[in-house]
């Protein structure tokens, strides 16, 4: 299975990506234009606050590091920019992990944020560029309408719209938003619990390469557009990996938190080819997903079906 990887990647049939994070010195052997994995957990991140189970054992031990919650960032070097999608509550620590990434001449402030979605892991760390913080002045966001306007009539969010920290754009499904003269991302509405607002994935895209990025959705057959035909139309696929399978919460009905099971992902992409399976990582991991802990089980068997799992960290070029 080993030479099996090499020989695809080889090929060029596994997508670009480091093996392991790290974090670049003084910006060194980076491509001009890439996305940055910023985290890889659910919302409520990992270890989850009230876990003292197994899966959280790890952390709480000092054997496992802590994982950021699922966040990208778009980066243009030479222009000396860089895009959020989503602002996590763990924006601190992701932003400043950032910055040897960007070069010396990128300012700290991002040149906009896009939003997926209402859920506390995708928008809560928009508190952070507010008068108690960075004072920001006139952050470019970008959400869907019903996200717009839950932002703008609902504290503390609608005190960042009057203060100036952040200024509100209104995406919409399926147009794309042109970041400079040669990046775009252009949203598409997906099915997911929206109490408050829109679920939107992305499609990111370059001159030459584009990434996919699903963090949540409830299932794939919900959807009105076919992901394996997506799947095709992409370089690279960053889907919702949320469960690893059915029955991963103990106690608890997991229709409340509907999310497709990586199992059943891999049954669904089994059928691609091997070109376009290698394009698809998982990441959004529940702190329960055993895909976030390396060497185990079911990280070898994701490999063995030419899929990938997250790695906070990682490096895509576009």
């Amino acid at each position: 299975m080993r030479l099996f990887l090499i020989i695809l990647s080889c090929c060029g049939l596994l997508p670009l990506f480091s093996g392991k994070p790290r974090v670049p010195s003084k910006g060194t052997g980076l491509p001009d234009v890439f996305i940055v994995i910023l985290g890889v957990a659910q919302d409520a991140g990992y270890p989850q606050m009230g876990c003292t189970g197994a899966c959280c054992k790890p952390y709480w031990d000092g054997v496992a590091e802590k994982k950021f919650v699922t966040s990208l960032a778009i980066v243009d070097r030479k222009r000396h920019q860089y895009w959020l999608v989503d602002a996590t509550p763990d924006i601190r620590e992701q932003l400043h992990f950032l910055q040897p990434f960007l070069g010396p001449d990128a300012t700290y402030n991002p040149a906009g944020v896009f939003l997926t979605h209402a859920h506390i892991g995708h928008y809560a760390g928009l508190m952070q560029f507010g008068r108690e913080v960075m004072g920001a002045n006139g952050i470019p966001v970008w959400a869907m309408p019903r996200m717009d306007s839950f932002l703008r009539n609902n504290g503390p969010w609608s005190q960042l719209v009057n203060l100036g920290n952040i200024k509100l754009n209104t995406l919409q499904d399926k147009q794309g938003v042109m970041l400079n003269d040669s990046l775009s991302i252009q949203p598409y509405t997906v099915p997911h619990r929206d109490e408050y607002s829109e679920t939107v994935g992305f499609v990111i895209r370059s001159k030459s390469r584009s990434l996919l990025y699903i963090p949540d959705i409830d299932k794939w057959e919900k959807w009105d557009r076919n992901i394996n035909a997506m799947v095709g139309k992409v370089d690279v696929a960053l889907l919702d990996g949320t469960f690893y399978r059915n029955g991963e919460l103990p106690g608890r009905d997991m229709r409340e938190v509907p999310h497709p099971f990586v199992e059943e992902s891999m049954r669904r992409f089994d059928t691609l080819s091997m070109k376009d399976r290698s394009k698809i990582i998982f990441t959004h991991f529940n702190h329960t997903n055993p895909l976030l802990h390396e060497k185990t089980p079911e990280r070898l068997d994701l490999l063995g079906h030419l899929y990938r799992a997250a790695i906070q960290g990682q490096v895509i070029a576009l």
